[in-house]
């Protein structure tokens, strides 16, 4: 139980190291912040696929594709539904609509591509709860390890834009902190419940990487193509999606 949970507050705790991280480049150009998105978007990409879609297709069982399918496309469905809500959740980043009406749409954008995060963190964090719950400590490490190295990139790609959009530091890190502890909580319902969460691990995982296809295509590669900055928006999502199927490849 001790390594479960210090195995938790690593995963989540790599997402606030990446969090810092960020912190440090905040000052960036439009254009860097673009290719900057545009690496988090291949990241993103390779995890949606590689860690989330891949695994439901193995875990699946009898139905294995229509379980992935179903999940993909609910997760894409659940993210446009969320699209029309987060207008009304800009209460929490602090920002005043009417004294910025401008930045409206950005924060729209940001808030989106934050919670797509946040989302797909806790089928991850179920993921590696399964595996101490079954007892295969070994695999389990392996997938914690793979998740953490994960996470603090995608700490360091949400601050800029969040900064950049109006949101104070203080709440941009209290919200990349909210999004490490999603995944600290999945871990350890991963591992009280084996049972439960072995039978909707599928249609979980498939959901999440559907949430992330979703803001990838609808939010992301429009937003660092519409600057001037496509060129190198679109090699840093290349750079992204390698950097994530080397560490999937090494981690095996």
């Amino acid at each position: 139980m001790q390594m479960v949970l210090l195995t938790a507050l690593g995963i989540g705790g790599a997402t606030v190291i990446g969090a810092l991280i960020g912190f440090c480049f905040k000052k960036i150009s439009h254009n860097m912040n673009d290719i900057i998105l545009a690496f988090a978007a291949g990241v993103m990409l390779a995890a949606a696929i590689i860690g989330l879609i891949l695994p439901s297709l193995e875990y699946g069982g009898k139905f294995t594709l229509l379980v992935s399918v179903a999940g993909i496309f609910c997760g894409a469905f659940c993210l446009n539904l969320i699209d029309r809500l987060v207008p009304h959740l800009h209460k929490m980043t602090g920002v005043d609509q009417e004294l910025h009406p401008e930045g409206s749409e950005r924060l729209n954008k940001v808030l989106l591509f934050v919670m797509a995060i946040g989302i797909h963190n806790l089928p991850e964090g179920i993921a590696a709860g399964v595996g101490f719950g079954t007892g295969n400590t070994a695999e389990a490490m392996l997938i914690a390890l793979g998740i953490a190295l994960q996470n603090v990139p995608e700490g360091m790609v949400i601050i800029a834009p969040m900064l950049a959009a109006g949101i104070s530091g203080g709440r941009t890190f209290a919200i990349a902190l909210v999004t490490g502890l999603v995944e600290v909580v999945g871990t350890l319902v991963g591992y009280f419940a084996v049972s439960l969460s072995a039978a909707i691990l599928p249609f979980a995982l498939a959901f999440a990487g559907g949430t992330m296809l979703y803001v990838i295509s609808d939010e992301m590669i429009p937003e660092t193509h519409a600057h001037g900055a496509e060129r190198g928006a679109t090699y840093a999502l290349l750079a992204g999606f390698c950097l994530m199927l080397a560490m999937s490849f090494y981690l095996e």
